[in-house]
C-alpha cells in the first residue's frame, strides 16, 4: 500500500477543564488490511497517547469502536481503510454521554431503554433458583432472533435523524 491517509478526528475531554472541542488533524502511512481500529491504535501509540475511543473484541461483536466515519455510524473494528477515501473524519456518536474525544457511554441509555420498554420475555410462573430454566419455546425465539444479535453498539441511534432531534432528559 503505497496511500498516506489523513486523519481529522474529533478531540475533546469533558473531564478536562482546559479541554475545548476541535479537530485534530494526523497522517499514517496505510498498511494491507488494515482497520480504523488498527489506524486509531497506531496513531495512539506512535502519535498521541492521550487519543481516547474504545475497543474490545476487534470482531464486531461487542460494539465498543463505534464511531461516526466520514459522516455514518460504523465500527472501527471492522471498516477497512482501503475502503474509505484518503481523508476520513471521526467523530464521537452524537446522542451519547461523551466521555472523551472518541469514547461515548451508550450503557446508561441502552440499560434506561430496557427498563423502560421492559424488554425482556415476561411469564406468569415465579421464578425458582433451584429449579432447572425452562426451555424457550420456538416462535418465541424466533419471534426475538433478530433483536437478541442486537451488540448494542448505538450505530442505529447515531443514524436515527427523530432520536438526534428528540430533547434529553
Amino acid at each position: 500500500m503505497d496511500r498516506r491517509l489523513q486523519f481529522e478526528i474529533f478531540r475533546y475531554n469533558p473531564q478536562d477543564t482546559r479541554s475545548v472541542p476541535h479537530m485534530q488533524t494526523f497522517y499514517l502511512e496505510e498498511t494491507d488490511k488494515m482497520t480504523l481500529f488498527l489506524a486509531l491504535s497506531r496513531l495512539r501509540e506512535e502519535q498521541d497517547p492521550g487519543l481516547i475511543f474504545d475497543s474490545c473484541c476487534r470482531a464486531g461483536a461487542c460494539g465498543a469502536c463505534a464511531v461516526v466515519i466520514n459522516g455514518k455510524p460504523g465500527l472501527a473494528c471492522q471498516t477497512q481503510t482501503r475502503n474509505q477515501p484518503d481523508k476520513i473524519v471521526l467523530h464521537p456518536l452524537p446522542f451519547f454521554k461523551l466521555i472523551g474525544d472518541l469514547s461515548v457511554d451508550t450503557g446508561v441509555w441502552f440499560r434506561e431503554m430496557c427498563q423502560r420498554t421492559e424488554s425482556w420475555i415476561h411469564t406468569s410462573k415465579e421464578f425458582d433458583p433451584t429449579q432447572q430454566e425452562d426451555r424457550m419455546d420456538n416462535d418465541t425465539a424466533v419471534q426475538i432472533y433478530e433483536i437478541e444479535r442486537c451488540i448494542e453498539c448505538g450505530c442505529c441511534i447515531a443514524a436515527c435523524a427523530p432520536t438526534l432531534w428528540a430533547p434529553r432528559p
